[in-house]
């Protein structure tokens, strides 16, 4: 917690800090006057974090919590303490930049002092002050125009919020490379993106996180507002917008973690009788989605066998890659060729970019599944010219989730096991985590950022279970036998 205005003012009663006090140049008294106003009125979460080891402020905060006066009164702060420095602001749309982290009732003109800036910049969405600093504005939604740039800090406003995220989140960095310390504010409400867990799990490395909930400035916020946020208390929705809690995508996802088998990686691998290789491949190579988003190719490897006389598949490798039609035939013929062993081989098959595995035991895929359309068929015709045959997958009508919703039995029954992890028991491998991610939070279409894994799992399922290797029986209870009929005459005494 930074000194208050009662700190302040008892130090000023010392006449020598008074005289000292006076003599400051007048827009460093403004200056002052500034910062102890906000210190003054500040919840605890909106005061920068102490220490200097962290680069990353992540301040996750619900609704209405003050997120964008907290960044917006700490970046101007830094900008005016540190003179001739560069400062970056960006937010999700242009129209965010300036509409709400310059011009906004919470933004930078408003906090910090007009005597203190010399110019704006609307159209650049550039502020300069008075000692030399200057801050730039460039929306995430244009990532391309990070580069170049160079900056010694910067505040990213509801980050959870961008559509290009990863993409221009990487090229930001690259800019931030002035002066001798780097800091950064990430402030959002959370969303479960994978660069907002990331960030999560960096807490107390480089990356120092505060939380708070849109009830931490409750007092400041319209009786309106009070009373509808109280209609999501208990939601998922109320979880994340008032309370700022990074929500597991797989609390709704079809596919429950639960359901996996874990095989145990001290026991051999089972004897295979079928091995099927599945793959999902992109539309075209290596096509943009409507977001400018890469499409990869994604292949999996499925070992059939029985346990206990139940059938039972095992997740032997997958990955996922972008890859050109000549690289995706180079990559299938070398996986085809890849032997998945039993007995005393290793049991956990490690990637390699495939699996690391023996040419000397075990068995081969015995099928190679790929989907009939787009770049599966050119693949399939230009491997058949190659003497590999392919087995055409064609999904009909059913879209993604009902594909999806086909083959959940065959989880929820317990026939779909994965490896476990040697340096992490009960843990399944690190390589297949992506895989099983996208299978137990697919919820539908864009609820997930790529789901060519989880296409390429169900395809293979769902294709054993049309030729009847697996299936679920439930076994029917005995049935009680009925006790027979005790007749008596009516007409006996």
């Amino acid at each position: 917690m930074g000194l208050g205005v009662s700190d302040f003012a008892d130090i000023l009663l010392d006449p020598v800090v008074a005289e000292k006090f006076e003599r400051l140049p007048e827009y460093d008294k403004i200056a002052y006057q500034w910062r102890l106003s906000w210190l003054a009125n500040a919840h605890d979460h909106q005061i920068v974090p102490a220490g200097d080891w962290w680069t990353i402020w992540l301040l996750l905060a619900g609704r209405g919590a003050g997120k964008t006066r907290t960044a917006a009164e700490q970046l101007g702060w830094w900008a005016w303490t540190e003179p001739k420095t560069r400062w970056l602001v960006s937010a999700p749309t242009s129209s965010d930049v300036q509409s709400v982290c310059f011009e906004g009732e919470s933004g930078l003109l408003s906090v910090i002092p007009h005597q203190l800036i010399a110019d704006y910049k609307s159209q650049k969405q550039e502020i300069y002050l008075i000692n030399g600093s200057m801050i730039k504005g460039i929306p995430a939604s244009e990532p391309s125009r990070f580069r170049g740039p160079q900056f010694h800090g910067g505040w990213f406003d509801e980050l959870a919020a961008w559509d290009y995220l990863q993409e221009a989140w990487d090229m930001i960095q690259f800019g931030m490379r002035l002066g001798s310390r780097v800091r950064q504010i990430a402030s959002t409400t959370p969303q479960p993106k994978e660069l907002i867990k990331e960030l999560v799990s960096r807490d107390k490395k480089d990356v120092v996180i505060t939380r708070a909930s849109t009830y931490a400035n409750i007092d400041n916020l319209a009786k309106q507002f009070k009373d509808q946020i109280l209609r999501y208390e208990g939601t998922k929705l109320g979880r994340q917008e008032i309370y700022a809690e990074v929500i597991n995508p797989e609390e709704d996802g079809i596919i429950k973690r639960s359901w996996l088998k874990v095989w145990p990686a001290d026991k051999p691998l089972p004897e295979f009788e079928y091995i099927i290789m599945s793959l999902d491949t992109a539309f075209t190579e290596k096509t943009l989605d409507t977001k400018g988003d890469p499409d990869p190719s994604a292949c999996s490897v499925w070992g059939y066998f029985k346990n206990n006389k139940e059938p039972a598949i095992l997740l032997l490798d997958c990955w996922e890659d972008h890859l050109g039609l000549p690289d995706l035939i180079t990559r299938v013929k070398q996986e085809l060729n890849v032997q998945y062993g039993q007995g005393d081989m290793k049991p956990v098959i490690a990637p390699l970019v495939g699996p690391k595995s023996s040419y000397l035991v075990g068995r081969k895929p015995d099928l190679l599944l790929i989907e009939d359309k787009g770049s599966g068929i050119s693949l399939r015709q230009m491997l058949a010219r190659e003497e590999i045959l392919a087995y055409p997958y064609n999904p009909g009508k059913a879209d993604k989730l009902t594909r999806l919703h086909m083959v959940s039995h065959i989880f929820a029954h317990g026939h779909v096991w994965v490896v476990e992890s040697e340096k992490r028991p009960k843990q399944i491998k690190t390589w297949a985590e992506p895989l099983v991610s996208q299978l137990c939070s697919f919820t539908g279409e864009k609820s997930i950022k790529h789901d060519d894994l989880m296409d390429s799992a169900t395809q293979a399922i769902r294709f054993l279970v049309d030729k009847n290797m697996l299936a679920v029986t439930v076994k029917q209870r005995e049935p009680t036998p009925k006790k027979p009929k005790q007749y008596s005459n009516p007409y006996a005494i």
